[in-house]
């Protein structure tokens, strides 16, 4: 067992680069276990739990946080993922913690004490439209979530929220409620830089599972790139396909294809793509960029997103590509 955290490490080190960490490493895996249970992804899932118990996560805390996650993920993921846990712990038998249960909960009306855990957690009354025109999704919220779930005093509300921001960063069409969440997550003791930190991680679990695979680092043209990449080659022989997977803010130098072009299939994350001379073009799955030879251009992530294309070589008799400057941080800061 050993020999698999210090491999876990590694690969920490590698995904965040070795950098200070912000977060305490239970933080660190309850991040890791709150972004998989929220993907679906078991396997993952699973190596993390067994790093969390091993640096000292109790059976409870999982349990809260995996219960909580059916709020925010959907019961299917959060069984699913309760289940994952189960097994870990079955396997491992009587070697982890099991830390404190939940005290009996507060005297009186959910509803009454929920909402007072609400105004509490944000910092101001809720209000709004949406609750008016459903004013029953709102006495859900208030009752059951805030009530019944946020009552539980065995894992604290600051941790509640570094798992909540984790899940709705790997979620697609939830950024209204990722934001809110940061900000309730500052609320309660989470600072700039634990944020930070908590995206990067779950975006990097996010990417770890994308459709081909995450691949290896792609040593063999760092100097071309501003950041970190990941490739993974599909077909190596006739028409060359790559799987390409950039970091955050990670980018390609300009470049030239000349002779044969090239054909990015965007599968995840956002970035973007630019010729020169023009305006750069935002990017998510699904799209499609025709680059033609001989033309001056780059492509990478944004800033706040992992980013994965398909690259394909369209071949030509003679082809090469022509690395040149990089794109300069003031020209990249410019994109959102």
């Amino acid at each position: 067992m050993k020999k698999f955290v210090r491999f876990f490490m590694f690969v920490s080190v590698l995904f965040y680069g070795g950098n200070s960490m912000a977060l305490s490493m239970q933080e660190q895996t309850i991040v890791k276990v709150s972004a998989n249970a929220a993907l679906g992804h078991q396997e993952n899932l699973k190596s993390a739990l067994i790093y969390g118990l091993e640096e000292g996560v109790s059976i409870n805390e999982f349990k809260e946080i995996l219960v909580q996650a059916y709020a925010y993920c959907g019961f299917p993921r959060s069984l699913n993922a309760l289940s994952t846990l189960m097994n870990v712990v079955n396997e491992r038998g009587n070697r982890d913690m099991i830390g404190v249960k939940a005290g009996p909960k507060p005297e009186g009306n959910a509803l009454e004490y929920g909402t007072q855990n609400q105004t509490k957690l944000v910092g101001s009354e809720v209000k709004g439209g949406l609750f008016e025109f459903v004013p029953q999704i709102d006495e859900y919220l208030k009752a059951h979530l805030f009530g019944d779930i946020f009552s539980r005093d065995n894992v604290s509300w600051k941790t509640r929220e570094i798992a909540t921001v984790a899940m709705l960063a790997v979620r697609d069409g939830v950024d209204g409620q990722l934001n809110a969440h940061i900000n309730i997550a500052k609320h309660n003791g989470v600072s700039d830089e634990d944020v930070a930190q908590i995206l990067e991680i779950a975006r990097a679990e996010k990417a770890k599972n994308v459709m081909f695979g995450f691949g290896e680092p792609n040593t063999a043209y760092a100097q071309y790139f501003v950041g970190n990449s990941y490739l993974k080659p599909l077909i190596s022989e006739g028409v060359g396909i790559a799987n390409v997977t950039f970091e955050p803010k990670c980018r390609n130098n300009w470049h030239i294809h000349h002779k044969g072009g090239q054909i990015l299939l965007v599968v995840a994350g956002r970035g973007w793509y630019q010729e020169w001379g023009k305006e750069a073009q935002e990017l998510k799955p699904g799209d499609v960029v025709n680059i033609a030879p001989e033309v001056k251009h780059w492509h990478g992530a944004a800033k706040d997103s992992w980013f994965t294309h398909i690259a394909i070589a369209v071949p030509a008799e003679g082809s090469s590509n022509e690395w040149l400057e990089p794109v300069s941080d003031e020209e990249y800061n410019k994109l959102k």
